[in-house]
């Protein structure tokens, strides 16, 4: 199954705690999706996040985010594993 690293450029207010529960959001409804969330990234002080996925399609990474709590990224990249 495809590998997605989603970019959200810029989340207001962003804290550590707040990308924690979000995490937990889209883990908690991402089966339904055929989605599988695996790990993020963030900077507090740029309102960066990424969040790496498997899952059939990019659409399908963007129905997780927006039905757990409508943090849509703005961008989201088909990627490969490498060494």
């Amino acid at each position: 199954m495809p590998l997605f690293l989603d970019t959200h450029k810029k989340i207001p207010g962003l804290t550590a705690d707040a990308v924690a529960q979000a995490h937990a959001a889209d883990v908690a409804v991402q089966a339904k999706h055929g989605v599988t969330f695996f790990r993020y990234w963030y900077d507090e002080a740029t309102g960066k996040v990424f969040c790496l996925a498997e899952a059939p399609s990019a659409a399908a990474t963007e129905a997780v985010h927006r039905e757990a709590h409508g943090l849509l990224a703005d961008e989201i990249t088909e990627v490969k594993e490498g060494a």
